[in-house]
């Protein structure tokens, strides 16, 4: 089954279960599943359904942080609420401990030394750690550990 399938069955059960603020959450992010299919010209795959997820993560992420600088905690939490729903559907991130044991082993592996090979660096943790990994927590690690 799909993310998007996923999202749909669980649009209906909030639905059923008379939990309408869940249900207009989850069809938001039915849209943005669709509207990035129909741009691709092609049904998802499961790391473009999760990229579109992640860029949903940020945007509601940013959302919230503007609305509490701006003095508007009610909206804050409603977007907070909306990141919970989003992350709850993400595969879990790796921690930064666990990231920078990633990073040392791959900087092994290859023998990276410059801050020249980051792309390499870079490019073995994104394949070894797949969707796990926060791509700029990782940038600032490999970064930190190249120019040390």
């Amino acid at each position: 089954m799909s993310l998007l399938e996923d999202i749909q069955r669980k649009v209906i059960e909030s639905l059923k279960a008379g939990d309408r603020d869940r249900a207009a959450s989850l069809r938001v992010l039915v849209s943005e599943l669709q509207g990035a299919a129909k741009e691709a010209r092609h049904p998802l795959s499961e790391a473009e359904e999760l990229q579109v997820l992640r860029r949903e993560r940020k945007k509601h992420l940013e959302s919230a942080e503007a609305f509490r600088s701006g003095g508007r905690p009610e909206l804050a939490e409603k977007e907070e609420w909306i990141l919970a729903l989003i992350n709850d559907m993400l595969p879990q991130q790796f921690d930064e401990a666990a990231l920078v044991s990633l990073i040392d082993q791959v900087i092994t592996e290859l023998g990276a030394t410059t801050p020249k090979e980051m792309g390499k660096v870079m490019s073995a943790v994104m394949a070894k750690g797949g969707a796990q990994v926060d791509g700029s927590l990782a940038s600032r690690l490999v970064k930190e550990r190249l120019t040390a």
